[in-house]
């Protein structure tokens, strides 16, 4: 499938709140319990139109959004200014369809243009095989497993942590 890959637009946050939202409310993929609303993805958003974290989306031949890919701040300490987290989520509906791709390929290459980050992390739940295996990928490396940190839907869960060093 073919997908236009575009910066975010406000008109873009109600479909990418229910492509959260969705998450929120039947996977692990955010350890987010509560759905958010209009006026906390506004501000989300809003966060994402500086400089070096963006916020992207795939759109579909049809206009409708597949998914969307955000680099956001890994903490708010100032020695990790230059590193920052990735964070990609696609619509059940859309899921196998090559957007994950589309959107990692794209958000890399802005990364690097970049020349305040460094490194890209990508903080994964622990069985979430699929976008493993598409970190690898593009060359994220594991930098190790985080035992039973969260807990949803009953079960506790691991994340995984993975690491790209850009422009090495």
């Amino acid at each position: 499938m073919n997908f236009t890959i575009r910066k975010a637009e406000a008109k873009d946050v109600p479909r990418l709140m229910d492509i959260y939202n969705y998450e929120v409310l039947h996977g692990t993929a955010t350890f987010d319990i509560h759905p958010k609303d209009l006026s906390e993805r506004m501000v989300w958003f809003q966060e994402h139109q500086e400089r070096n974290h963006p916020l992207i989306v795939a759109e579909m031949e049809d206009g409708r959004v597949a998914g969307y890919a955000s680099l956001s701040s890994y903490r708010e300490k100032e020695a990790y200014a230059a590193t920052a987290e990735l964070s990609v989520y696609i619509a059940v509906e859309c899921r196998g369809k090559g957007a994950a791709s589309a959107l990692i390929q794209e958000i890399l290459r802005l990364a690097k243009e970049e020349t305040e980050l460094y490194t890209v992390i990508s903080v994964i739940t622990a069985g979430n095989d699929a976008s493993v295996h598409l970190h690898e990928k593009f060359g994220f490396a594991c930098c190790g497993t985080m035992k039973d940190v969260g807990k949803k839907f009953g079960q506790r869960l691991s994340i995984v942590n993975y690491q790209l060093i850009l422009n090495s």
